[in-house]
């Protein structure tokens, strides 16, 4: 259901979930997903920002391995490596699957507690918004307006926000009457290269970290 107004619409989802729950582990954990597929059709599942040391673990059916058919489990294994905001979701017809809900966050902490954003920067609250525009038009967390979760802050706190971009269009996020510390994008922190913004723009594809 994306809002009390609209009729539900017939999505996909891991664990029956969407977006999928989000997976968090810190960087070198080995990780093992196993995914078994209940759909109809075949799918695969792409780790999206991961850097993997066995190709075949990259969730590119027909390229890295063969499309999860119908009853079927894979198990992909990797070593979670960068640290940062990052994604899973379909790699197989993608535009579809990924359309309706086979989607995700996967958020790798760096391995020394130090380095993490919330001892460094006294991050008190975060919040995750995966943006998607196939499925009942637009949505962060699978909801349209007004049925997105809010966000509830007490003042003075620091508040961390990772943007997915998991649609086909470009979106521009708006915190209004803030001013955004952009902190990293696509994993990577940005260091000195960080910079203030009211409107971040997002594209397929990308993450964006702010405070």
């Amino acid at each position: 259901r994306i809002d009390a107004m609209k009729k539900p619409v017939i999505a996909l989802g891991y664990n029956g979930m969407w977006p999928g729950p989000a997976l968090r582990v810190d960087e070198g954990d080995k990780v093992r997903i196993n995914v078994t597929n209940r759909l109809d059709e075949t799918t695969g599942v792409h780790m999206h920002g991961i850097e993997f040391d066995d190709f075949r673990m990259d969730g590119i059916p027909f390229v890295t391995q063969l499309p999860i058919v119908s009853g079927e489990t894979f198990s992909y294994e990797f070593v979670a490596k960068p640290s940062g905001s990052h994604m899973y979701h379909s790699h197989h017809n993608a535009t579809d699957q990924v359309g309706r809900g086979l989607l995700g966050a996967l958020l790798v902490d760096p391995a020394d507690p130090a380095e993490r954003y919330d001892v460094k920067h006294g991050v008190t609250q975060e919040y995750v918004f995966i943006h998607n525009d196939s499925l009942g038009g637009f949505t962060i967390n699978g909801h349209g307006f007004p049925a997105v979760v809010p966000v509830l802050v007490a003042q003075g706190e620091t508040v961390r926000v990772r943007f997915m971009n998991e649609g086909n269009m470009m979106h521009p996020w708006h915190s209004h009457g803030y001013r955004m510390k952009v902190v990293a994008r696509d994993g990577y922190p940005l260091e000195g290269a960080a910079f203030d913004c009211d409107t971040l723009g997002v594209t397929p594809g990308e993450r964006w970290d702010a405070m």
